[in-house]
């Protein structure tokens, strides 16, 4: 496993100029998807975009005090991380890295610093992951605990627990 040294990664608030960016790593969740559909890409590129419209609205929503953050990499651009900080748990809204960049220990350093966070505030940290997600992986190895199913999706915890333990 190539690993970038974790001190280049940084957050900043999503600003209105990343927008395209924001589209393009959404699409990039979907691809595998929209390759099985017999749709013209004008087709494609329409249903994307109202999905992540959609996305987007829900989560503002539901989350209106999250943070969205872009994820940078030195000064390159590559992921979004969502959080809700909720009364009764941290809850990792949304957290995705651009496929080149997976791999790399950005989602493990994001993760332990949100783990850090949470115990400094005695919560659980919760995320909801699709069943067939590779990311299932990463969570089970830090720690984080199914406690709820619904349909495809999962809610995990990492408990209340002192840091990175």
């Amino acid at each position: 496993m190539d690993s970038k040294p974790i001190a280049t990664i940084s957050l900043r608030p999503v600003e209105a100029a990343d927008e395209a960016f924001l589209i393009r790593l959404y699409a990039g969740t979907r691809a595998e998807e929209m390759a099985l559909v017999p749709w013209s890409e004008e087709q494609k590129n329409a249903f994307v975009l109202s999905q992540f419209q959609a996305q987007q609205q829900y989560y503002r929503k539901t989350y209106p005090d999250a943070s969205h953050d872009i994820i940078l990499s030195d000064v390159r651009k590559v992921g979004r991380l969502y959080v809700g900080r909720l009364p009764t748990e941290i809850r990792i809204v949304d957290i995705t890295v651009i496929s080149p960049e997976r791999n790399r220990g950005i989602g493990t350093h994001l993760l332990k610093r949100l783990m850090t966070e949470a115990a400094s505030v005695h919560k659980p940290l919760r995320i909801y992951v699709e069943s067939f997600n590779p990311s299932m992986r990463l969570f089970q190895r830090l720690g984080f605990l199914k406690v709820e199913e619904q349909g495809i999706h999962i809610l995990m915890e990492r408990p209340c627990l002192e840091p990175n333990k």
